[in-house]
Protein backbone atom coordinates (compact mmCIF):
# COMPACT_ATOMS: atom_id res chain seq x y z
CA UNK A 1 0.00 0.00 0.00
CA UNK A 2 2.82 2.35 -0.19
CA UNK A 3 1.56 4.16 -3.14
CA UNK A 4 -1.82 4.59 -1.87
CA UNK A 5 -3.17 8.39 -1.21
CA UNK A 6 -4.52 7.07 2.12
CA UNK A 7 -6.72 10.62 2.12
CA UNK A 8 -8.96 9.13 -0.37
CA UNK A 9 -10.25 6.24 2.05
CA UNK A 10 -11.88 6.59 5.23
CA UNK A 11 -11.01 4.37 8.16
CA UNK A 12 -13.00 1.61 7.48
CA UNK A 13 -11.93 1.14 4.05
CA UNK A 14 -8.25 1.24 5.42
CA UNK A 15 -9.02 -1.16 7.95
CA UNK A 16 -10.28 -3.71 5.38
CA UNK A 17 -7.38 -2.88 2.70
CA UNK A 18 -4.66 -3.22 5.08
CA UNK A 19 -6.35 -6.26 6.50
CA UNK A 20 -6.76 -7.98 3.70
CA UNK A 21 -2.86 -7.21 2.89
CA UNK A 22 -1.83 -8.56 6.00
CA UNK A 23 -4.14 -11.96 5.68
CA UNK A 24 -2.61 -12.50 1.97
CA UNK A 25 1.14 -12.30 3.04
CA UNK A 26 0.72 -14.17 6.22
CA UNK A 27 -0.87 -17.03 4.34
CA UNK A 28 1.93 -17.24 1.96
CA UNK A 29 4.53 -17.41 5.43
CA UNK A 30 2.45 -19.47 6.88
CA UNK A 31 3.21 -22.05 3.62
CA UNK A 32 7.10 -20.65 3.78
CA UNK A 33 7.73 -20.83 7.27
CA UNK A 34 11.39 -19.58 6.23
CA UNK A 35 11.31 -16.86 8.72
CA UNK A 36 9.90 -19.26 11.80
CA UNK A 37 12.54 -18.08 14.45
CA UNK A 38 12.83 -14.48 14.42
CA UNK A 39 10.43 -12.96 16.31
CA UNK A 40 7.02 -13.82 18.05
CA UNK A 41 4.74 -13.03 14.94
CA UNK A 42 5.49 -16.57 12.82
CA UNK A 43 5.09 -18.81 16.27
CA UNK A 44 1.43 -17.12 16.40
CA UNK A 45 0.61 -17.63 12.78
CA UNK A 46 1.92 -20.74 12.56
CA UNK A 47 -1.57 -21.51 14.82
CA UNK A 48 -3.52 -20.52 12.18
CA UNK A 49 -4.92 -21.35 8.57
CA UNK A 50 -6.92 -18.64 8.29
CA UNK A 51 -6.51 -15.18 8.89
CA UNK A 52 -9.42 -12.97 10.38
CA UNK A 53 -9.51 -9.55 11.37
CA UNK A 54 -8.96 -9.64 14.81
CA UNK A 55 -6.26 -11.95 13.83
CA UNK A 56 -4.70 -9.91 11.88
CA UNK A 57 -4.66 -6.92 13.98
CA UNK A 58 -3.26 -9.06 16.84
CA UNK A 59 -0.40 -10.04 14.80
CA UNK A 60 0.35 -7.01 13.89
CA UNK A 61 0.94 -5.61 17.55
CA UNK A 62 3.24 -8.41 18.25
CA UNK A 63 5.54 -7.28 15.02
CA UNK A 64 8.28 -5.28 16.32
CA UNK A 65 8.84 -4.19 12.81
CA UNK A 66 12.61 -5.36 13.42
CA UNK A 67 12.82 -6.24 9.45
CA UNK A 68 14.88 -9.33 9.79
CA UNK A 69 11.95 -11.10 7.92
CA UNK A 70 12.26 -8.42 5.17
CA UNK A 71 15.95 -8.88 4.80
CA UNK A 72 15.46 -12.69 4.96
CA UNK A 73 12.03 -12.91 2.51
CA UNK A 74 13.20 -14.65 -1.00
CA UNK A 75 9.45 -13.21 -1.97
CA UNK A 76 10.42 -9.66 -1.17
CA UNK A 77 9.97 -7.09 -4.03
CA UNK A 78 10.57 -7.27 -6.51
CA UNK A 79 9.34 -10.53 -6.39
CA UNK A 80 5.68 -10.64 -7.62
CA UNK A 81 4.36 -11.69 -4.06
CA UNK A 82 5.76 -8.05 -2.81
CA UNK A 83 5.85 -9.71 0.83
CA UNK A 84 6.50 -7.14 2.83
CA UNK A 85 5.82 -8.01 6.37
CA UNK A 86 6.90 -5.39 8.25
CA UNK A 87 5.53 -2.75 6.33
CA UNK A 88 2.10 -4.04 6.27
CA UNK A 89 2.71 -5.34 9.90
CA UNK A 90 3.11 -0.90 10.35
CA UNK A 91 0.02 0.45 8.47
CA UNK A 92 -2.71 -2.11 9.89
CA UNK A 93 -1.57 -1.36 13.30
CA UNK A 94 -1.26 2.45 13.13
CA UNK A 95 -4.64 2.36 11.73
CA UNK A 96 -5.41 -0.03 14.46
CA UNK A 97 -5.02 2.90 17.46
CA UNK A 98 -8.01 4.76 16.15
CA UNK A 99 -10.19 1.79 16.26
CA UNK A 100 -10.07 1.15 19.69
CA UNK A 101 -9.51 4.26 21.55
CA UNK A 102 -11.46 5.92 24.16
CA UNK A 103 -14.03 7.35 23.87
CA UNK A 104 -14.24 6.59 19.81
CA UNK A 105 -15.12 10.41 19.21
CA UNK A 106 -11.81 11.20 19.33
CA UNK A 107 -9.95 8.42 16.99
CA UNK A 108 -9.33 11.41 14.87
CA UNK A 109 -6.80 13.04 16.91
CA UNK A 110 -4.26 9.99 15.38
CA UNK A 111 -4.79 11.32 12.17
CA UNK A 112 -3.64 15.28 12.44
CA UNK A 113 -1.17 14.74 15.43
CA UNK A 114 0.99 16.46 14.89
CA UNK A 115 -1.54 19.81 14.99
CA UNK A 116 -3.64 18.11 17.94
CA UNK A 117 -1.04 17.58 20.34
CA UNK A 118 1.34 21.17 19.17
CA UNK A 119 -2.26 22.90 19.82
CA UNK A 120 -2.49 21.18 23.38
CA UNK A 121 1.39 22.54 24.20
CA UNK A 122 0.80 25.72 22.94
CA UNK A 123 -2.20 26.53 24.91
CA UNK A 124 -0.85 24.38 28.24
CA UNK A 125 2.17 26.71 28.57
CA UNK A 126 -0.06 29.35 27.29
CA UNK A 127 -2.37 28.95 30.42
CA UNK A 128 0.53 28.16 32.74
CA UNK A 129 2.22 31.69 31.87
CA UNK A 130 -1.10 33.42 31.97
CA UNK A 131 -1.83 31.88 34.95
CA UNK A 132 1.29 33.07 36.88
CA UNK A 133 1.06 36.57 35.85
CA UNK A 134 -2.99 36.54 36.66
CA UNK A 135 -2.00 35.19 39.94
CA UNK A 136 0.87 37.10 40.62
CA UNK A 137 2.51 40.19 38.52
CA UNK A 138 4.82 40.02 35.37
CA UNK A 139 7.81 40.53 37.77
CA UNK A 140 6.73 37.40 39.41
CA UNK A 141 7.99 35.30 36.37
CA UNK A 142 11.53 36.85 35.93
CA UNK A 143 11.87 37.33 39.62
CA UNK A 144 14.80 34.94 41.86
CA UNK A 145 13.15 32.33 43.82
CA UNK A 146 15.11 30.06 45.94
CA UNK A 147 14.93 27.89 48.89
CA UNK A 148 12.32 25.23 50.09
CA UNK A 149 8.98 26.27 48.26
CA UNK A 150 10.32 27.99 45.78
CA UNK A 151 8.38 26.05 42.70
CA UNK A 152 5.27 26.90 44.63
CA UNK A 153 5.27 30.51 45.16
CA UNK A 154 4.94 30.92 41.00
CA UNK A 155 2.15 27.95 41.15
CA UNK A 156 0.99 26.29 44.10
CA UNK A 157 0.80 22.97 44.76
CA UNK A 158 -2.57 22.04 45.73
CA UNK A 159 -3.24 23.65 42.31
CA UNK A 160 -0.47 21.80 40.32
CA UNK A 161 -2.06 18.21 41.68
CA UNK A 162 -4.80 19.10 41.09
CA UNK A 163 -4.17 19.71 37.41
CA UNK A 164 -2.37 17.28 36.35
CA UNK A 165 -3.94 14.46 38.88
CA UNK A 166 -7.14 15.33 36.97
CA UNK A 167 -4.89 14.64 33.44
CA UNK A 168 -3.05 12.23 34.54
CA UNK A 169 -6.02 10.20 35.91
CA UNK A 170 -8.17 11.04 32.26
CA UNK A 171 -5.22 9.28 30.78
CA UNK A 172 -4.73 6.61 32.35
CA UNK A 173 -8.98 5.60 32.29
CA UNK A 174 -8.73 6.36 28.51
CA UNK A 175 -5.58 3.94 28.00
CA UNK A 176 -7.29 1.07 29.80
CA UNK A 177 -10.69 1.50 28.58
CA UNK A 178 -8.69 1.55 24.74
CA UNK A 179 -6.49 -1.88 25.80
CA UNK A 180 -10.08 -3.35 27.36
CA UNK A 181 -11.03 -2.45 24.12
CA UNK A 182 -8.46 -4.08 21.78
CA UNK A 183 -7.76 -7.40 24.05
CA UNK A 184 -12.05 -7.96 24.26
CA UNK A 185 -11.92 -7.74 20.52
CA UNK A 186 -8.64 -10.00 19.96
CA UNK A 187 -8.33 -12.64 22.93
CA UNK A 188 -10.34 -15.93 22.41
CA UNK A 189 -11.56 -15.46 26.23
CA UNK A 190 -9.92 -18.22 27.78
CA UNK A 191 -8.54 -17.42 31.23
CA UNK A 192 -4.91 -16.50 31.63
CA UNK A 193 -2.06 -18.25 33.58
CA UNK A 194 -0.29 -16.16 35.71
CA UNK A 195 3.34 -17.84 34.13
CA UNK A 196 1.90 -15.87 30.58
CA UNK A 197 1.61 -12.74 32.30
CA UNK A 198 5.14 -12.88 33.74
CA UNK A 199 6.14 -14.17 30.65
CA UNK A 200 4.48 -11.42 28.67
CA UNK A 201 6.21 -8.93 30.99
CA UNK A 202 9.67 -10.58 30.68
CA UNK A 203 9.45 -10.18 27.28
CA UNK A 204 8.37 -6.41 27.64
CA UNK A 205 10.97 -5.70 29.61
CA UNK A 206 14.04 -7.07 28.20
CA UNK A 207 12.93 -6.34 24.69
CA UNK A 208 13.28 -9.87 23.56
CA UNK A 209 11.84 -9.29 19.61
CA UNK A 210 13.74 -6.10 19.11
CA UNK A 211 16.82 -8.69 18.76
CA UNK A 212 15.50 -9.17 14.83
CA UNK A 213 16.30 -13.03 15.45
CA UNK A 214 20.22 -12.47 16.72
CA UNK A 215 21.67 -9.45 14.66
CA UNK A 216 19.48 -7.12 15.66
CA UNK A 217 17.08 -4.39 13.67
CA UNK A 218 17.39 -3.43 10.64
CA UNK A 219 18.59 0.60 10.26
CA UNK A 220 19.24 3.38 8.32
CA UNK A 221 22.64 1.65 7.20
CA UNK A 222 20.31 -1.38 6.11
CA UNK A 223 22.53 -3.47 8.50
CA UNK A 224 21.25 -5.19 11.51
CA UNK A 225 22.23 -4.15 15.07
CA UNK A 226 21.69 -3.38 18.45
CA UNK A 227 21.00 0.36 17.88
CA UNK A 228 17.12 0.17 17.97
CA UNK A 229 16.95 -1.91 20.80
CA UNK A 230 19.05 -0.19 23.22
CA UNK A 231 17.78 3.51 22.07
CA UNK A 232 14.14 1.77 23.21
CA UNK A 233 15.57 0.92 26.10
CA UNK A 234 16.96 4.20 27.33
CA UNK A 235 13.69 5.75 26.57
CA UNK A 236 11.40 3.51 28.87
CA UNK A 237 13.39 3.26 30.85
CA UNK A 238 14.53 7.19 31.19
CA UNK A 239 10.70 7.44 31.31
CA UNK A 240 10.22 5.25 34.63
CA UNK A 241 12.98 7.35 36.35
CA UNK A 242 11.45 10.17 35.62
CA UNK A 243 8.33 8.82 36.79
CA UNK A 244 9.98 7.57 40.00
CA UNK A 245 11.69 10.75 40.70
CA UNK A 246 8.01 12.71 40.35
CA UNK A 247 6.47 9.97 42.87
CA UNK A 248 9.08 10.48 45.10
CA UNK A 249 8.70 14.20 45.39
CA UNK A 250 5.37 14.14 46.02
CA UNK A 251 6.04 11.43 48.66
CA UNK A 252 9.17 14.26 50.40
CA UNK A 253 6.47 17.05 50.03
CA UNK A 254 3.87 15.55 52.02
CA UNK A 255 6.62 14.60 54.65
CA UNK A 256 7.23 18.25 54.81
CA UNK A 257 10.68 18.38 52.58
CA UNK A 258 9.57 20.66 49.61
CA UNK A 259 10.84 21.13 46.54
CA UNK A 260 13.85 22.13 44.85
CA UNK A 261 15.90 19.65 46.02
CA UNK A 262 19.55 19.93 46.32
CA UNK A 263 21.60 17.83 43.61
CA UNK A 264 22.89 14.86 45.74
CA UNK A 265 18.90 14.34 46.43
CA UNK A 266 17.45 10.61 45.03
CA UNK A 267 14.91 12.89 43.36
CA UNK A 268 17.18 14.92 41.42
CA UNK A 269 19.24 12.21 41.00
CA UNK A 270 16.27 9.60 39.29
CA UNK A 271 15.44 13.00 37.32
CA UNK A 272 18.51 13.67 35.87
CA UNK A 273 19.30 9.78 34.80
CA UNK A 274 15.48 9.60 33.33
CA UNK A 275 16.11 13.06 31.58
CA UNK A 276 19.14 12.19 30.36
CA UNK A 277 17.64 8.72 29.04
CA UNK A 278 14.87 10.58 27.71
CA UNK A 279 17.37 12.39 25.71
CA UNK A 280 19.33 9.70 24.50
CA UNK A 281 17.09 7.30 23.20
CA UNK A 282 14.89 9.11 21.69
CA UNK A 283 17.74 11.14 19.58
CA UNK A 284 18.99 7.46 18.86
CA UNK A 285 15.87 6.50 17.44
CA UNK A 286 15.51 9.63 15.42
CA UNK A 287 18.68 8.76 13.82
CA UNK A 288 18.09 4.92 13.58
CA UNK A 289 14.37 4.28 12.15
CA UNK A 290 14.11 1.07 10.63
CA UNK A 291 14.59 1.33 7.05
CA UNK A 292 11.48 -0.82 6.15
CA UNK A 293 9.12 2.21 8.24
CA UNK A 294 10.25 4.47 5.61
CA UNK A 295 8.51 5.89 3.35
CA UNK A 296 4.90 4.95 5.29
CA UNK A 297 1.77 5.75 3.22
CA UNK A 298 -0.09 7.00 6.45
CA UNK A 299 -0.39 11.05 6.64
CA UNK A 300 0.88 11.27 10.19
CA UNK A 301 3.83 10.21 11.78
CA UNK A 302 2.55 9.36 15.45
CA UNK A 303 6.00 8.13 16.11
CA UNK A 304 7.14 11.12 15.36
CA UNK A 305 5.29 13.49 17.42
CA UNK A 306 5.83 11.11 20.63
CA UNK A 307 9.54 11.59 20.12
CA UNK A 308 9.76 15.23 19.66
CA UNK A 309 6.87 15.59 23.12
CA UNK A 310 9.70 13.45 25.17
CA UNK A 311 12.65 15.05 23.87
CA UNK A 312 11.09 18.34 25.09
CA UNK A 313 9.34 17.03 28.14
CA UNK A 314 13.09 16.24 29.09
CA UNK A 315 14.94 18.61 27.93
CA UNK A 316 12.68 21.40 29.55
CA UNK A 317 12.70 19.03 32.35
CA UNK A 318 16.64 19.92 32.32
CA UNK A 319 16.38 23.47 32.05
CA UNK A 320 14.51 24.02 35.25
CA UNK A 321 17.28 22.26 37.10
CA UNK A 322 19.61 24.45 35.04
CA UNK A 323 18.27 27.70 35.67
CA UNK A 324 16.22 27.26 39.27
CA UNK A 325 18.02 29.73 40.97
CA UNK A 326 17.81 32.76 38.01
CA UNK A 327 15.47 34.96 36.83
CA UNK A 328 14.39 32.55 33.76
CA UNK A 329 13.15 29.57 36.49
CA UNK A 330 9.70 31.14 36.08
CA UNK A 331 9.91 30.90 32.00
CA UNK A 332 11.66 27.48 32.52
CA UNK A 333 8.77 26.08 34.80
CA UNK A 334 5.73 27.16 33.35
CA UNK A 335 7.17 25.78 29.60
CA UNK A 336 8.12 22.47 31.27
CA UNK A 337 4.79 21.72 33.04
CA UNK A 338 3.10 22.94 29.90
CA UNK A 339 4.76 20.64 27.59
CA UNK A 340 4.27 17.96 30.30
CA UNK A 341 0.73 18.37 30.88
CA UNK A 342 0.22 18.13 26.96
CA UNK A 343 2.54 14.91 27.10
CA UNK A 344 -0.53 13.72 29.57
CA UNK A 345 -3.26 14.73 27.39
CA UNK A 346 -2.20 12.99 24.37
CA UNK A 347 -0.68 9.79 25.71
CA UNK A 348 -4.13 7.67 24.78
CA UNK A 349 -4.13 9.40 21.50
CA UNK A 350 -0.61 8.64 20.34
CA UNK A 351 2.21 6.14 20.15
CA UNK A 352 2.13 5.46 23.67
CA UNK A 353 -0.45 2.89 23.28
CA UNK A 354 1.19 0.75 20.52
CA UNK A 355 2.87 -0.16 23.78
CA UNK A 356 0.35 -0.76 25.85
CA UNK A 357 -1.32 -2.72 22.78
CA UNK A 358 1.89 -4.94 22.11
CA UNK A 359 1.94 -5.76 26.07
CA UNK A 360 -1.82 -7.31 25.52
CA UNK A 361 -0.48 -8.80 22.53
CA UNK A 362 2.27 -10.46 24.16
CA UNK A 363 0.18 -12.15 26.80
CA UNK A 364 -1.62 -13.78 24.18
CA UNK A 365 1.06 -14.72 22.65
CA UNK A 366 2.54 -16.36 25.56
CA UNK A 367 -0.22 -17.92 26.68
CA UNK A 368 -1.23 -19.57 23.04
CA UNK A 369 2.48 -20.96 22.99
CA UNK A 370 2.10 -22.46 26.70
CA UNK A 371 -1.41 -23.63 25.48
CA UNK A 372 0.36 -24.98 22.28
CA UNK A 373 2.91 -26.61 24.38
CA UNK A 374 0.62 -28.57 26.23
CA UNK A 375 -1.13 -30.48 23.19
Amino acid sequence: MSDVNVSDFNLAELTRMDQDEVARQMSICNACRYCEGLCAVFPAMELRRAFDGTDVDYLSNLCHNCGACYDACQYAPPHEFGINVPQAMADLRENSYPRYVWPAAFSGLFTRNAFWIGLAAVTFVAAFIAGVIGWHTAGAMFATHTGNGAFYRLIPHGILVAIFGTLLGYAILAMALSVRRFWRATHGGEPLAAGSIRQAIHDTATLRYLHGGGPGCTGVSGRPSDHRRWCHHATAYGFVLCLASTSLATVCHYLGYEAPYPVWHPVVILGVLGGIGLIAGPIGLLTGRPASARGKSRPADIGLVFIVMLLATSASGLAVLILRATPLMGLALTLHLGIVAALFVSLPYGKFVHGLHRVAALVRHAHEQRAAARG
